[in-house]
């Protein structure tokens, strides 16, 4: 791998350390008076998910990681985990359920996502920002409650429940952010 001087490090660079992947999170550049220049780096481990605070002198160089990002698509669950698809080679990954399992709660077979791969095995996935699901089981609406902001929990189709306004009927489609798993606004069909 092609070696990164220190002084052309960036925040979402990613560098090989003791033979993992890592991601840069943080990067603050440090003039003392006296001496070289100091890089602070903190650093995520993509295997693992471990967050390290490293310290680099001017003139030291990391190993660049081959770690690529690809478009990919949930294909199923099996026992040994989630299964996508590469949707440039049409090759099948699949991933543990512990590492991506509450990433899961609201896509269905089918749906986009972003693979990461680290020496072309994929390591972590991203699923889409928003997904647009239907509400398969939530409560009528109670009559003449009119006040603004009143919500009401409903099921939909992959199984999650989140929080609706009380105008949402069993049947509507609505946009949720995989992210923090809120409702976001009501989808018209």
């Amino acid at each position: 791998m092609p070696a990164i001087n220190v002084g052309e490090l960036k925040k979402g660079l990613k560098v090989e350390i003791d033979g993992d992947p890592w991601e840069i999170l943080e990067l603050n550049f440090v003039k003392p008076g006296k001496g070289q220049a100091i890089y602070k780096t903190r650093l995520k481990n993509l295997l693992k998910g471990t967050i390290i605070d490293r310290n680099y002198r001017s003139g030291d160089s990391l190993s660049s990681a081959d770690v690529q990002k690809t478009q990919g698509q949930y294909s199923y669950r099996d026992t040994a985990g989630y299964v996508f698809m590469d949707n440039g080679t049409y090759e099948q990954y699949t991933l543990p359920v512990e590492s991506v399992e509450e990433r899961m709660r609201f896509l269905k077979e089918g749906d986009k996502v972003d693979l990461l791969l680290y020496n072309g095995n994929v390591i972590d996935m991203s699923p889409p920002s928003h997904v647009v699901l239907t509400v398969t089981y939530t409560e009528p609406a109670a009559r003449g409650n009119t006040a603004t902001n009143v919500t009401k929990p409903a099921t939909v189709e992959t199984g999650s429940e989140i929080q609706v306004p009380a105008f949402i009927r069993e049947g509507d489609k609505v946009k949720i952010s995989t992210e923090t798993g809120e409702y976001v606004e009501r989808v018209s069909t």
